[in-house]
């Protein structure tokens, strides 16, 4: 028995630093996402797809993103399994019961909306464990373990949360226990755990039947995210498991660390960014520390603005970012201006270099301004 298993798909996810039309590519980007695992599916066989929650990143959603979430859905052309999570879950306002959502739900999708066991064919099942609100106060993988028996079927345990051997916080009530889990497979109570919540592809524990399959197209930026934007193909046999990974996101949030202290720093990075494919589906935050002159600032500058046209989204990470501009002796000598307009040259020289911080600041850019108008900062 093969099929997909995929959680995270948040529809109707906005990320408040893409502008313009970036921001639709990236909502389609994720519905193709969805839609796409119908070829998926039958390139490798697979017979069903398992969402192990979020699938909508809220409850409060547009009409028009759900229902072209459901032909997203639709498109799949095989069973689709939902599971209400922590950002979707049944409460009194879900979008799971809304009208729309239950008037427009296409044949194929199922929602996950009752905890315990769901028939989904001859000698297999669906062990459900769907949230009920955002801050459940149990382990509700406990509890809809707590009383199952093993027989002659193959149970798929669907769920979605932390598991207490990843997360820092082991005091939250919630917390799946891997230890739990892994009995479970042990005494055949279910052989594989579909589990949602991490965004990056995740292994948990050694018996290679849990697993976290990541959301289909990256959420965050790389050191939060190590490894999103994969769908897992799993085979059960008994109690043998296979799985999987097929990468199927289109999109990179990336972060980039550069020292910058020379003209050579900046043309390198600048060279790194031209050699970055699919611009427009990448989202680009820079890491940089250094010591510049005006004419060096001013041409990373000019750097920095000709590739923010090109991707969807650049940025410097303003946290981790420390750069020094420290005017160079000389460098607004041969301006060729001279009188009052020279002296307020170089009274800004002096505060560039002297200045506390904010005027510093203030004089650093006036003279970077200066020079990219006189052509010296043109990257």
């Amino acid at each position: 028995m093969r099929f997909l298993h995929t959680a995270d798909w948040q529809l109707g996810m906005t990320r408040h630093f893409l502008a313009g039309d970036a921001q639709p590519r990236y909502s389609a980007a994720r519905r193709d996402a969805v839609a796409g695992l119908g070829a998926l599916a039958a390139e490798v066989g697979a017979e069903f797809v398992v969402v192990a929650g979020d699938v909508f990143e809220h409850n409060q959603l547009a009409p028009q993103v759900i229902g072209q979430s459901l032909e997203a859905m639709r498109a799949i052309g095989i069973p689709v399994y939902l599971l209400p999570g922590n950002h979707d879950p049944l409460d009194a306002s879900s979008v799971y019961t809304s009208a729309l959502f239950t008037a427009e739900r296409p044949d194929n999708v199922v929602v996950l909306d009752r905890a315990g066991v769901h028939e989904v064919g001859p000698g297999l099942e669906i062990v459900a464990a769907p949230w009920r609100s955002k801050a459940p106060t149990t382990d509700l993988v406990a509890d809809v373990l707590d009383g199952l028996t093993a027989g002659p079927v193959t149970r798929i345990l669907v769920a979605h949360g932390g598991v207490d051997v990843l997360d820092p916080d082991r005091d939250k009530p919630s917390l799946i226990r891997l230890a739990t889990l892994e009995d479970a497979l042990h005494r055949g109570l279910v052989h594989y755990v579909a589990l949602g919540d991490k965004h990056s592809r995740t292994q948990v524990g050694e018996s290679g039947r849990v697993w976290y399959s990541g959301s289909p197209e990256v959420t965050n930026f790389d050191d939060v995210e190590s490894d999103p934007g994969h769908v897992l193909v799993v085979d059960v046999d008994g109690g043998n498991v296979t799985v999987q990974s097929r990468h199927v996101g289109r999109w990179r949030f990336v972060t980039l660390h550069r020292q910058v202290d020379t003209s050579r720093d900046i043309a390198d990075l600048d060279m790194n960014l031209d050699l970055m494919t699919d611009k427009d589906r990448t989202v680009v935050r820079l890491a940089l520390t250094g010591s510049l002159t005006v004419t060096d600032r001013a041409a990373l500058d000019a750097c920095l603005d000709r590739y923010a046209r090109l991707f969807a989204h650049l940025r410097t990470w303003d946290s981790h970012t420390d750069l020094a501009v420290v005017p160079a002796d000389g460098e607004f000598t041969d301006l060729g201006i001279g009188g009052f307009a020279a002296a307020a040259v170089d009274e800004l020289v002096v505060t560039a270099r002297e200045g506390d911080a904010a005027s510093a600041a203030d004089a650093q850019a006036a003279l970077a301004l200066l020079l990219r108008l006189a052509d010296r900062g043109a990257a």
